[in-house]
């Protein structure tokens, strides 16, 4: 089968791994083989679209997780992270989750101006964005799974919903776990999803505090082992031109979806504060435990996680429309 979108394209083998998990017909409203007839070699173009993208910037794979991660959480899986601000809304991008962190917006337009070569006006930005969030992690080592398709692109996005409804790293496990039921998830989903972390960076502010005046005591915080703490400093030495440097969520593995943010979490060596609060919960940290010594069912657990997170609020039939372009409205 030829690929014309990249003539000169020697393409790895990688490319021609089938997905070895069962595929039934569909998931909920979601079907396996939505685009089997309309856009056959788009599963190829996602995971060739990553794969240049990764060679070019080790940190995207994590980046393109995160984003479908933050468009789920607001108001659906339906692109609405990807908009640009109009007259009529301000979008997501310049939310404070956020505004200079969050990344990928190329690499998802990029690879759908291909899809779009192939296949004009078939496939939504949303399903680009929710398979390539797979070939994310399958490309840095993790276990992908089937992601059913026919999502739809939404109207519009709110930079306040974003700010109300994701995430972040300064809140207690409590309010965490509340943002993921209002989604649909559970418990076991806060866990399973927070091992995204096994990949990806954070900038310093996100977790400084507790390198040198945790809640305000004057002194690190205990629940960091002393030797992270130490290299962290020096990462991120206590004067506000700090404040956007990085580290890795993960400095065992840095780019290798695995198990070893588990494995970190029991050695008190999470980076962020909301990643450690992970093992102050009895019910959390037996499940930390068991992902930190059963890689197989992290993986297992992980993909099942990912498929709620890709059907919540989703738009089908003839709600939404098929963007042309990712960050506009047609």
């Amino acid at each position: 089968m030829g690929f014309k979108l990249f003539p000169n394209l020697i393409i790895p083998l990688l490319f021609l791994i089938p997905f070895s998990s069962p595929k039934p017909r569909a998931y909920g409203q979601l079907d396996y083989n939505f685009y089997d007839r309309s856009c056959p070699n788009l599963s190829m173009i996602v995971r060739y679209g990553v794969w240049a993208a990764l060679r070019n910037d080790t940190r995207i794979a994590a980046s393109l997780l995160r984003l479908q991660f933050h468009d789920c959480f607001v108001n659906g899986c339906d692109g609405s992270v990807l908009l640009d601000n109009t007259e009529n809304f301000m979008g997501e991008k310049n939310a404070l989750p956020n505004r200079n962190s969050a990344r990928g917006f190329e690499v998802i337009e990029n690879i759908k101006a291909y899809v779009e070569r192939a296949c004009p006006l078939i496939v939504s930005c949303v399903d680009i964005l929710t398979l390539a969030a797979r070939e994310a992690v399958f490309l840095s080592g993790g276990t992908p799974w089937p992601v059913g398709l026919g999502r739809r692109d939404g109207f519009t996005a709110s930079e306040n919903a974003a700010n109300e409804k994701l995430p972040s790293p300064f809140e207690p496990l409590g309010n965490i776990t509340a943002k993921f039921a209002a989604n649909g998830l559970d418990l076991k989903d806060v866990v399973v999803l927070s091992g995204a972390h096994t990949i990806g960076y954070a900038q310093c502010f996100t977790f400084k505090n507790r390198l040198f005046d945790f809640k305000g005591t004057g002194k690190p915080d205990p629940l960091l082992d002393s030797s992270l703490r130490s290299n962290l400093q020096s990462t991120c030495p206590n004067v506000d031109g700090s404040n956007s440097n990085l580290a890795p969520l993960d400095s065992q593995t840095v780019y290798r979806f695995d198990n070893t943010y588990y494995k970190n979490l029991v050695n008190k060596m999470g980076l962020l504060e909301s990643d450690q609060a992970l093992m102050g919960n009895p019910r959390t940290a037996a499940m930390v435990y068991d992902y930190s010594m059963y890689p197989s069912l992290f993986s297992k657990d992980f993909a099942a996680s990912m498929v709620k997170l890709g059907n919540i609020g989703i738009l089908t039939g003839k709600d939404g429309e098929i963007r042309k372009k990712c960050g506009s409205v047609n």
